[in-house]
């Protein structure tokens, strides 16, 4: 890790790279996804098996739905102290996705109108489960509860050459349409739909280069919904009063997902800053992809002031944030996730807190926060009239619609107010 003072030439060009940063550097792979998506559009199933068995390690001829019984066989395999955190997680994040959940209402604004709002579920879902270097059952979790709980009838996870503990999940959560793919030609699959699998109306969770530019490319072309763009990991921890150990221990657990996570310390104190420096790179030294994320991405400011401290951490809006006091929550604009004080590691908001880990990277917590239950519903507002209330605003609708040169528009409501049948 690099240790800087914020307001130094070094550190100023440091932060203004920060701020230009983007999830991913998709425009690498498009050629190559643009091509996947091409040919699992137009050869369906043929050629999403082709991709499959070549890339997601696929057997010939293998099924590619994961049957019930496999998966009950991978729960039963669990032993009974992860089968209990797993029910436990899936428990904390259901009861969080169950008080986010937005209500159906209505009121009425003025005698004769009625306005409301219906909360409605998407009708399909694809939950996108990274298989690669770790098993994410936890992703799953994340992604496939809060659909449950918005009340999607449809959920379809993906997942290439899933791991036990993933299919164990899939048992768990009581999934019935799983598919043994993953990469583009599963974002592909999942948005145009094949003989097999059809298509979904929006893609959720995190993936590789690939899945990520693929998810941008059918949101764009208007074949599919998706959450976010998903980058690599991000933590920031802002901290004047935390521990070496614990702000460290928090820095390199969020730089081993990923050797091109961002893991960046803000403080005020130069001693602090050299203690986590050290005690960083102690702990990352037996810890191969922190020690990498940290040695390219690494970054520890020294603020000159708590003011500037808090300023740069809202300029960066990270997607992992940990600060020292419930106080600090009121000067946070931007950030993913929020966790406060030494007593709440990272770590837990990854599988047990509650709170989705589906978060937002590359600034991106600007403009949102993490995937929520909101992100499977719709809102679809509802108006009606009586007499009455058509009598108390038509008039001045119509002179609203008069203005704008839309006479129909007036005529309309000009026809109710004189009862015309």
């Amino acid at each position: 890790m690099r240790l800087l003072e914020m307001d130094s030439a070094a550190g100023r060009e440091a932060i203004a790279a920060l701020e230009r940063r983007g999830g991913v550097s998709l425009d690498t792979v498009q050629a190559a996804v643009g091509e996947i998506l091409a040919a699992v559009g137009s050869g369906g199933d043929g050629a999403l098996r082709g991709y499959a068995e070549r890339l997601d390690k696929l057997a010939p001829g293998a099924a590619l739905r994961v049957s019930p019984e496999e998966t009950r066989a991978a729960w039963e395999a669990l032993t009974p102290g992860l089968k209990a955190a797993l029910e436990t997680a899936v428990e904390q994040i259901r009861a969080f996705a169950e008080r986010q959940m937005p209500q159906s209402w209505a009121f009425e604004p003025v005698p004769g109108l009625v306005t409301g709002q219906l909360v409605r579920a998407i009708d399909a879902v694809g939950c996108y489960v990274p298989g690669g270097r770790h098993p994410l059952p936890s992703t799953m979790l994340m992604t496939v509860t809060p659909a449950q709980v918005a009340g999607v009838e449809r959920i379809v996870v993906v997942s290439p050459n899933p791991a036990a503990e993933t299919l164990a999940t899939a048992h768990l959560l009581g999934v019935t349409e799983f598919y043994r793919i993953g990469g583009a030609h599963a974002v592909a699959a999942l948005a145009y739909g094949t003989e097999t699998i059809g298509r979904v109306a929006k893609i959720v969770g995190p993936g590789n280069l690939y899945v990520t530019a693929a998810k941008r490319t059918v949101s764009a072309e208007g074949s599919c919904a998706i959450d976010m763009l998903a980058g690599p990991t991000e933590i920031v921890v802002a901290s004047d009063k935390g521990t070496p150990a614990g702000i460290a221990s928090d820095l390199v657990a969020q730089a081993e997902h990923d050797p091109a996570a961002l893991a960046i310390f803000i403080t005020t104190r130069r001693e602090l800053a050299e203690a986590v420096l050290a005690e960083t790179e102690r702990r990352a030294a037996v810890n191969e992809v922190a020690a990498e994320a940290l040695r390219a991405s690494g970054l520890v400011f020294v603020a000159p002031t708590a003011e500037a401290a808090r300023e740069l951490v809202n300029r960066l809006a990270p997607e992992h944030l940990t600060v020292d006091l419930n106080e600090d929550l009121s000067w946070v604009r931007n950030a993913g996730s929020v966790f406060v004080g030494e007593w709440s590691p990272q770590p837990m908001g990854d599988y047990i807190s509650g709170p989705n880990h589906t978060l937002p990277t590359g600034g991106l917590a600007t403009l949102r926060g993490g995937l929520s239950v909101n992100d499977f519903v719709k809102l679809i507002t509802v108006q009606q009239y009586a007499p009455e209330g058509l009598k108390e605003l038509g008039p001045q609708a119509m002179l609203l619609a008069e203005a704008e040169g839309l006479l129909g528009h007036a005529e309309a409501i000009a026809t109710r107010l004189r009862g015309e049948r």
